[in-house]
């Protein structure tokens, strides 16, 4: 009987087991919006969806994945640590559901502030515009 010693551990390099087999959940910079043209032409196309909280806008990018673009302006939340928070919540709802999103490019322009306890209610919110948008491009 041969004991192959459990460490170190083994390095295994084969694209099936490394790293992990686990979905990449990650927002690189390929998943956002960063130019201005990028973002002025989601909004010449006017294909939006909206409710109190944000507005979302949307357009076929012609990439294999979605992009994200934030706009959270003064008006909305006067100092910069809500505007932060706002932007920090849709980026991290935007990163766990990117895998189910169709390849479109994406701005969410905030609407109204929110806070912490009313993150459930926000992020709900936000999920209920996605899919009404992914329903208009597939119809």
């Amino acid at each position: 009987m041969v004991v192959v010693p459990f460490w170190p551990p083994v390095a295994l390099k084969v694209a099936s087991v490394w790293p992990f087999n686990r979905l990449d959940n990650t927002f690189r910079r390929a998943h956002r919006l960063l130019k201005t043209d990028e973002f002025s032409s989601v909004f010449h196309l006017r294909n939006a969806r909206s409710n109190n909280l944000f507005q979302v806008y949307a357009r076929p990018n012609g990439l294999t994945h979605a992009r994200l673009g934030l706009v959270v302006g003064k008006k909305v939340a006067k100092r910069a640590n809500r505007r932060n928070y706002i932007k920090r919540t849709v980026r991290e709802w935007f990163r766990l559901n990117k895998h189910a999103l169709p390849p479109m490019d994406f701005v969410v322009r905030s609407r109204q502030a929110y806070y912490r306890d009313e993150y459930h209610e926000a992020i709900t919110a936000l999920a209920a515009l996605f899919a009404k948008l992914a329903r208009c491009r597939n119809s």
